[in-house]
């Protein structure tokens, strides 16, 4: 049996929802599909699909099948392309995940631009700012910030990093001061992203370096909320400049304590291990990385260091 003809054959009876209208578009007869479909299910031991009331539909593990077995013809598609000379024509589904603030800020903007360069490409965008599973989910690469830790099942290439700072509006600042001090930040209300940790920051001035923890009455774990907190003038933050990069450029919030370093927020393309990215997904880490770096040079624009390739 041809593994890849038996999954192709699969993957469209899954999308057609019947044996004729999969046999219809592959250009085959019925009995033919119907006898590939059954010996696929024979040598994976499992059964791919089950009868319901609107024709055929895959059973659960027909569904984790069919996603695997469309991207790996997506992939060998593209190879056939690549050995032809067209890999610059990017074509299929790329499927990335990013978190949502960073996401809706600085790649979804830029999307039309990434897509009129690649009309034949289609896109699935998976917003969240938990970690996922990128096999689970199928994704092909995740932006993710911060530190990635030990892993034995990604692989990572850094793509730029954006500085911390305590930003907060004049509003606030108007009513409770402005710190002079990282040691007074403790007697100031801070909204807290909880994602980025217990609250607890070095901030370095030189050879100095202090750990101030910052408390307040919000916690939040999701970055829309802590920027909807401190735009309603409930605390001030630390947190990269990314996320309030169109209010630090418009001046609806300020950075305070500038005179004292905090640790880089880095923004890595995150792989699945277990093969290699496909070149749609690299093209997309180099598109992201090279408008954040144009961007960054614009007049007024968040500071953004671009990084050299880091394989975890």
């Amino acid at each position: 049996m041809d593994r890849l003809a038996a999954m192709q054959a699969f993957v469209r009876v899954v999308e057609a929802g019947s044996f004729s209208a999969a046999a219809r578009a592959l250009n085959m007869g019925q009995p033919a599909i119907s006898k590939t479909v059954a010996q696929l299910e024979a040598r994976l031991g499992v059964r791919l699909l089950m009868r319901s009331t609107h024709g055929l539909a895959p059973t659960e593990a027909g569904q984790s099948f069919y996603e695997r077995a469309k991207r790996s013809i997506e992939e060998a598609d593209e190879a056939e392309a690549v050995a032809r000379g067209a890999g610059k024509g990017l074509t299929g589904r790329l499927r990335i995940s990013a978190a949502v603030t960073f996401a809706r800020l600085h790649i979804v903007p830029h999307l039309p631009k990434f897509l009129g360069a690649h009309p034949g490409l289609t896109m699935d965008v998976v917003l969240d700012d938990r970690i996922i599973d990128l096999i689970e989910e199928g994704v092909d690469v995740a932006l993710r910030m911060g530190p990635l830790g030990d892993s034995t099942s990604l692989s990572a290439r850094k793509l730029a990093s954006c500085p911390h700072h305590v930003l907060g509006t004049s509003a606030y600042f108007a009513r409770s001061g402005v710190p002079a001090t990282p040691a007074e930040l403790a007697g100031h209300a801070a909204v807290i992203y909880s994602r980025e940790g217990a609250g607890t920051w070095c901030f370095r001035q030189g050879a100095t370096e202090v750990s101030v923890t910052v408390s307040g009455p919000l916690r939040m774990n999701a970055a829309e909320g802590v920027r909807a907190a401190v735009l309603a003038d409930m605390g001030l933050t630390i947190t990269s400049s990314w996320m309030f990069s169109p209010e630090l450029e418009s001046g609806a919030v300020q950075r305070v304590l500038t005179d004292w370093s905090l640790p880089p927020m880095d923004l890595w393309a995150v792989y699945p291990t277990g093969r290699m990215p496909s070149a749609k997904a690299r093209a997309f880490a180099a598109f992201v990385e090279a408008e954040l770096t144009r961007a960054s040079s614009e007049p007024g624009a968040v500071t953004v260091t671009p990084s050299e390739a880091t394989r975890l």
